[in-house]
Formats: C-alpha cells, sequence, structure tokens
C-alpha cells in the first residue's frame, strides 16, 4: 500500500529515539567555524546516535564527528548567501513522520514526551531545525554540481584510459513484459468482509470496543495496525482517493465512517485530528479472498493466452492490451520498470521475488508458465505470466552496451572532485578555531588548522 502505508517507512534521516533522550553533557565550545560553533554535547551525541545505529566510523569519532560537522557549516554558510530556501511544507511533513514514528515506537505522546524529556513543541522544533538544514544541504550540493555534464568524447577518454583492472563489471540484467490478472472475488466473499466490517463499527459505537484495538488484532494493513491503525498526518494526495474522500468527510472523532472500498480492499476509518489541509486518522483494512477456483480459473486462462502466443495467433503486446489488468505496465507494452534505477533493466536481486525465481532460467523471448505472486502495489494476489525481452549476462563494462552507466560514473567522480576541491578553497576563505585539545587529529582535510 505505497501511498496509504509505505509512505510512513520513507525516513530520509534516522535520529534514534536514544539521541534525543540523552542527559544534558557538560558543554563547551570546541570548534567555530564562520560564525557557527561547534559544542562538545554536539559530538557526543552524534557519537552515540552512530553507535545505537550500528554505522561504523572510519577513525576516531571524536576527530571525524566534528569535522563532518565543520563540513556541513561550510554549506550552510555558502547557502545562506546563495539564498537558498528549503521548501517548509516539506521540512513540516518530515516532522510530523518523525513524531509519529515516535508515538508508534513509545506508545503514546506523553510517553515520547516523559522519555525526550521534551515537550512536543521542543522536540518539534528541534527536529525542524535538523532536516531543515539537511535538505539545506542537500540543495546547497545541488546547485554546486549542477553544470557539471559531459560529452560522448569525455566518456570515450575516460574508458580508453581505465586500467584493466578498474573496468567495473556490470551485473546480469533483465528487461520484462508481463501479463497480469487479478481473479474476481465471489459476492459472497465480499459480502462476508462488508459484515465483519459493520460488526467492528457497531462494537465501536455501542463502546464494547476500541478501534485501536481492534484494528491491532484484525487489520491487514500490518504496518498501521501496530500503531492502533494510526497513518499520522497526510494530505489529500497522500491518500487514494476514495479513502481520502471519506477521511476528510469525517468531523467527529468518536464517529467511524461508512465501508469504503479501494484497490487495497475494504476499509473503516475514524478521525483522530485535522490541522490545517492535513488529517490524522486510523483504519482498519480487510482483504477479499480470492477463492481456490477462481484462481484456478484465472491460471487456466492466461495458460490458454501463452499458447496463443507461442504458436504466433497474437503477439504479446496483443495480448498486454486485451488481457493484462496491470496498470502500471498495460499502457507500456507490459514493459515492467525499475523505480530503483528508472530504467527497464533489472538486477534480478531487484525483482519481486517471484518474478525473479520463474525468469532466471529462462532465455529471451521465452515465455514462462502462469504463476501467483502479489502484487507490490495493491497488495494482492494476481496471476501473470512474463516474457524475457532482453538479457545480458554479467561482463565488464563496455562503451556499446554500458554507455549510461559510465556516464553516470564519470560525472560522479567529476561531482566528487568539485565538492572536495570547493570544500578545500572554502576552508581558507572561512575563518576557523579549534580548540588546542581538539587539534591533535589526523583530518580528511587539512586546511582547518591554520596556525
Amino acid at each position: 500500500m505505497k501511498k496509504i502505508i509505505l509512505y510512513f517507512f520513507f525516513l530520509v534521516c534516522i535520529t534514534p529515539i536514544d539521541m534525543l533522550a540523552q542527559k544534558n553533557i557538560i558543554d563547551e565550545v570546541i570548534w567555530v567555524v564562520g560564525d557557527e560553533s561547534i559544542l562538545k554535547s554536539e559530538v557526543e551525541q552524534e557519537r552515540i546516535r552512530a553507535q545505537y545505529e550500528g554505522t561504523q566510523i572510519q577513525g576516531d569519532p571524536y576527530c571525524v564527528i566534528p569535522e563532518q560537522m565543520a563540513i556541513q557549516k561550510l554549506f550552510l554558510h555558502q547557502a545562506g548567501l546563495d539564498s537558498i530556501v528549503v521548501n517548509e511544507s516539506s521540512v513540516a511533513s518530515e516532522v510530523d513522520r518523525r513524531i509519529n514514528y515516535y508515538i508508534s515506537q513509545i506508545g503514546s505522546k506523553e510517553k515520547m514526551e516523559e522519555y525526550f524529556k521534551k515537550n512536543t513543541v521542543d522536540l518539534r522544533e528541534f527536529l525542524h531545525d535538523m532536516y531543515r538544514d539537511q535538505q539545506t544541504i542537500q540543495q546547497m550540493k545541488q546547485k554546486l554540481v549542477g553544470d557539471i555534464k559531459s560529452t560522448p568524447a569525455d566518456i570515450r577518454r575516460y574508458f580508453v584510459n581505465l586500467p584493466p583492472d578498474s573496468i567495473p563489471t556490470v551485473p546480469a540484467q533483465v528487461e520484462l513484459q508481463i501479463i497480469s490478472f487479478e481473479p474476481p472475488v465471489s459476492v459472497d466473499e465480499t459480502n462476508r468482509i462488508k459484515e465483519r466490517l459493520r460488526d467492528f463499527t457497531e462494537r465501536i459505537n455501542n463502546n464494547s470496543g476500541d478501534f485501536s484495538v481492534l484494528a491491532r488484532l484484525y487489520s491487514e494493513d500490518t504496518e498501521s495496525a501496530k500503531r492502533g491503525g494510526e497513518l499520522g498526518f497526510m494530505g489529500r494526495g497522500q491518500l487514494v482517493p476514495e479513502f481520502s474522500a471519506a477521511a476528510f468527510n469525517l468531523l467527529d472523532t468518536k464517529k467511524v465512517s461508512r465501508i469504503v472500498q479501494t484497490e487495497f480492499g475494504f476499509h473503516i476509518i475514524q478521525l483522530i485530528e485535522k490541522r490545517g489541509d492535513r488529517i490524522n486518522c486510523r483504519h482498519i483494512l480487510l482483504k477479499p479472498k480470492v477463492s481456490l477456483v477462481e484462481k484456478n480459473k484465472a491460471v487456466t486462462n492466461l495458460d490458454s493466452i501463452s499458447n496463443q502466443i507461442r504458436g504466433n495467433k497474437i503477439t504479446f503486446e496483443q495480448a498486454v492490451l486485451n488481457f493484462s489488468q496491470d496498470k502500471n505496465t498495460a499502457m507500456n507494452a507490459g514493459l515492467m520498470l525499475n523505480e530503483k534505477s528508472g530504467t527497464s533493466k533489472f538486477e534480478f536481486q531487484d525483482l519481486p521475488p517471484e518474478i525473479g525465481k520463474v525468469v532466471y532460467g529462462m532465455n529471451v523471448s521465452e515465455i514462462s508458465k502462469p504463476f501467483t505472486m502479489i502484487n507490490q502495489s495493491s497488495g494482492k494476489e494476481v496471476v501473470a505470466v512474463v516474457k524475457v525481452k532482453s538479457k545480458v549476462e554479467s561482463h565488464q563494462a563496455n562503451l556499446t552496451d554500458d554507455y549510461q552507466m559510465l556516464k553516470a560514473i564519470f560525472e560522479n567522480k567529476n561531482k566528487e572532485k568539485f565538492i572536495n576541491d570547493w570544500i578545500i578553497k572554502k576552508q581558507k576563505e572561512t575563518y576557523i578555531s579549534i580548540d588546542p585539545a581538539w587539534r591533535k587529529c589526523k583530518f580528511q582535510y587539512s586546511g582547518w588548522i591554520k596556525d
């Protein structure tokens, strides 16, 4: 459920709970970069954060961490000069997601405040500053390297000059076309699901059942079920239309919505809080089950279609247009797109596991037998066949087949060099002072100590 569930687990910056809950450390200024200071307590908090996450720090953390903080302050200073402004709505959304995450992990808003020894307002302010700085630095870097491009001649020259043992290895990749069919759900099964949701609604309205408890016990949205069905603050565009319309029409936090059908199943919804153009609600999701009879019918149907393609009575592309119910590929001749790379090429490890097992030993132009899989967008079980459009075995990169990959490598190296040179230049132009006790380090950039 990308729009309803998975949205929560896109966590841009992982700030563990322990980091914010640390007791106050006796503080002192250890670095000054421009007009910004770095405190001993900030370094210690970052060290604890890295330890909590299991992040490996290459070198002495009391040398590595303050240097990284100093680099960030160089970017922030330049962003101020260049009038870089981040989207406050985006920052607020990240703060909301983080607060919701903390509440889900700790148990309640009150317990969160007790744990952090901060009220929610102060916690939000801390997180707001952190996300704002993070997004500012990202935008500043993008501005600095935005004009770095390359020509085909640059890429050829780069490749020709690569030592043989430095030529990258390209893993095996495939391009796939898919025909997907969702077996119909019986009327009896739909009625069973609706009756169960009506029973939940009656129990909640009669105070004989608590919505959050029922969500934990019965909702098939497994991630939100852990939080008593709570979704956290979202705008209309972050929810599928049917769900959004029902949720935003709710006014009474004690009432339960009508039964809402979406591509994910059937829901009932309860309002928690409205805040401007965003809403926080909880829901219970139940998914109708497809009968074995209908599933077998779908397998037989797709097997017949596959045989017609193999017998040249119909092309795969025609079959996609006529029969496929996969809305993400139906208008693209069934060609699957890799969201990770933005291309149609997949490494085997990036394929859905059911598809990966089916196509591993297949040849180009071969069509699979029908198989069942879980649609990653809707979470529903579907029956599918796939065709291998192209297949490239693992090999050393070459200009003919791997130009785009080599271009990305070349440009990324140039961007990295530009950023490194920019940091060295900014060190020379910026006032920097380091406490003598913190100077005995082997820094990545030697220009921090000027006297």
